[in-house]
């Protein structure tokens, strides 16, 4: 029989499943492709530091 994972660990695996579908969500869409595009990013370059950039360039410009 399984133990029980701490809280702590369970949530963690949570907020990962949550955070690889927003990825791939993300990855997806026709906005990030775009941006992408404009930024002349090579495919070698890590997902996620791509879409921290990208979510991160969109916040700013919806907060302007």
């Amino acid at each position: 029989m399984k133990s029980p994972m701490p809280a702590s660990e369970n949530q963690f695996e949570r907020d990962q499943k949550i955070w690889s579908s927003l990825k791939k969500a993300i990855a997806n869409s026709s906005g990030f492709r775009r941006w992408q595009r404009e930024q002349n990013i090579s495919l070698e370059q890590n997902l996620d530091e791509q879409l921290r950039r990208y979510l991160q360039e969109t916040l700013a410009t919806l907060a302007y």
